[in-house]
């Protein structure tokens, strides 16, 4: 009789345990539903204008020849002669980056025999495997210009240095992450101003702050067309390449518990 006592003691004691420890859990999740549930948000946007300080030059040199050794030799050859150019235009080393490099071979493709033909013993039968009659490398490069007056001139000598194509062309703000924080600044500063208004008109009070949300609109690094100026040069000292302005633009959502 004893043993049994001190069993139940010990049984009910774990059970009152388990109990505490079940209400505990479910007040602390009620208590988060109700600071979740009972909340609201306000949106903010800020914009900052800067004027680009930087240009940036995608182009590629294109060599096409017999044998993937002798394409590659050429192309580091043309490679070689931009490099050179490049430097000559007081363009340091860490602003040259290959961005590419791949190597296609070419194929012929024999020509189809029309239905019924008698030649069928042709050696342009189709259908037929077709050959390897030479390789292709395509090498891109990226160049940051950080003198913005040398940016025509750069683009008028990059083809005549050997480069087949230029690609693209955009201007962007060195320093843009200290943009980004002063349209963050305005944004918060936006959406705090919308919570002291509304607030009012709703007749609610705000309590602390239980969630932060940040998009944001940056500017695209590449913001004009494609230009490709063929194998002759651009010619005419290189074109006009105006920077305009780029619009950095940060979003914010800022949610509040309702007291």
């Amino acid at each position: 009789m004893n043993k049994n006592y001190k069993y139940l003691i010990w049984a009910g004691t774990a059970t009152l345990v388990m109990l505490t420890v079940f209400l505990i859990a479910l007040t602390k999740q009620v208590k988060n539903t109700a600071t979740t549930t009972n909340t609201i948000s306000f949106s903010g946007e800020g914009k900052v204008f800067a004027v680009p300080d930087i240009a940036a030059i995608i182009f590629s040199i294109l060599t096409e020849a017999s044998t993937s050794k002798v394409a590659q030799d050429q192309n580091s050859e043309k490679s070689k002669q931009i490099v050179d150019f490049l430097k000559k235009q007081s363009i340091e080393d860490k602003d040259i980056k290959t961005t590419g490099y791949n190597i296609y071979p070419q194929y012929s493709y024999p020509r189809p025999v029309p239905l019924g033909a008698e030649s069928v013993t042709s050696p342009d039968y189709y259908p037929g495997s077709p050959k390897i009659t030479g390789y292709q490398v395509n090498q891109s490069f990226e160049v940051k210009v950080r003198d913005l007056e040398k940016v025509s001139t750069l683009l008028d000598g990059l083809v005549s240095a050997g480069a087949n194509q230029v690609n693209n062309l955009g201007f962007k703000v060195d320093n843009e992450e200290e943009l980004k924080e002063q349209a963050r600044e305005l944004a918060i500063k936006d959406a705090k101003e919308k919570a002291d208004t509304l607030k009012k008109q709703l007749g609610i009070r705000l309590g602390k702050i239980v969630n932060y949300n940040e998009g944001g609109y940056y500017p695209v690094y590449f913001k004009t067309e494609s230009a490709d100026y063929g194998m002759g040069g651009v010619g005419g000292g290189g074109p006009s390449v105006p920077t305009g302005e780029n619009e950095i633009v940060v979003s914010v959502t800022i949610t509040y518990q309702i007291k």
